[in-house]
This record gives C-alpha cells, sequence and structure tokens, in this order.
C-alpha cells in the first residue's frame, strides 16, 4: 500500500528515502470492509485516511435518520473529520466505506509532525486542505442555488469514475436529491446526449 502512496506523492512532493520512511511510520495499512465505520458522528474520530483502493464517504444523519453525504473519496483521495481529529472534539460526521477498501489510516499525531517534514511538505498539505475548502464552499453554492441536473454534472466531472461504481441512493444523497430523481436526470441526459 505505501507504494500507492509513494506514486501519488511522486509527482507532487519529492521526497528523500528518509523523509518518506518517516511519513510512512505515521500510516498504518488498514483493509476496511464494504460498510465498515471509521469515523462515527458524534464520537471522537481518532483516524483519517488515504484511499488506496476503494471509496470512502463521509456523511451526516440528521435526526430523521436520512443521511447526507458530504465527500466521496475513491482513490488517491484524503479523507477526514479534521474538526475531530484537530480538537478531539465529538465527531460532525461519519466516514465509513462504500466498497472493500485499502486504507492508510493516520491520527491527529500526523497533522502535528508535518512541520517536521520541512515547509514544502507543510505547503502540499496546505494546498490540499486549500483545495478541500473550495470544493466544499463550490460544493455548498451548488446545493443551495444549482439545479439538481447541474449538481449532477458537476458530480460527474468530479469523480468520473463513481457514477458506474455506486448505488444510485448514494449519489442522491449527495446530490439532495431523491433516487428517482436521480433516474429522472440520468434518463434526460441519456436522451440529450
Amino acid at each position: 500500500m505505501l507504494d500507492a502512496l509513494r506514486a501519488y506523492l511522486s509527482d507532487k512532493l519529492p521526497l528523500s528515502e528518509a523523509q518518506f520512511a518517516e511519513l510512512a511510520g505515521l500510516l498504518t495499512p488498514r483493509h476496511l470492509a464494504r460498510h465498515e465505520v471509521l469515523v462515527h458522528q458524534g464520537e471522537v474520530g481518532r483516524y483519517g485516511a488515504f484511499v488506496v483502493r476503494g471509496c470512502l464517504r463521509s456523511f451526516v444523519t440528521d435526526e430523521r435518520q436520512k443521511e447526507h453525504i458530504l465527500q466521496f473519496a475513491p482513490e488517491n483521495w484524503w479523507i477526514s473529520d479534521q474538526h475531530s481529529l484537530a480538537r478531539q472534539q465529538p465527531a460532525l460526521f461519519s466516514i465509513d466505506a462504500l466498497e472493500d477498501s485499502e486504507v492508510l489510516v493516520f491520527g491527529a499525531e500526523f497533522y502535528a509532525r508535518l512541520q517536521a517534514f520541512g515547509p514544502e511538505f507543510q505547503m502540499f498539505f496546505y494546498q490540499l486542505l486549500q483545495n478541500s475548502l473550495v470544493a466544499l464552499q463550490r460544493r455548498l453554492i451548488g446545493v443551495l442555488s444549482a439545479p439538481a441536473e447541474v449538481r449532477y454534472q458537476e458530480f460527474l466531472q468530479l469523480y468520473p469514475t463513481l457514477a458506474r461504481r455506486l448505488p444510485q441512493r448514494h449519489i442522491a444523497a449527495y446530490l439532495g436529491i431523491t433516487p428517482e430523481s436521480l433516474s429522472r436526470i440520468r434518463g434526460e441526459l441519456a436522451r440529450n446526449g
């Protein structure tokens, strides 16, 4: 699994063998079975993950037990509840595996140790966090103002492989619509394009 991380980082962040070994020491390879929960909403989250194979999601469950998906994390994506990890506060959302997945998990010490890797590494993770914030802001604006068809097309651009891999109910929960509405949108797009 560490080879996948090395390949991911190779064109983004040059690390010496010693730096990579130190980084690898902060990550634990783990298999997550489909539906296995990594972080429970309302409990202090102890882990985040880098996805090597499979797909994870972050989601919140409301008082009516309806799930609202915030993010999908397929291969080469990072996922965590930053609030819970950094502050040791109850998690704002849950993270689970939508497919059997191979991940590299990390704890709160991962972020605390970033400065030891040098400014390039800190800048890399700062850019990841900045990209995540921008994506979240765009997603929020889309949910608040864009028609469902536009949100679905944006989903397809952001996660090009997931439309074929995930159940329709998960994609609909991400888009904030019913599975029936998603079927209608897919049908219209197929007829028009």
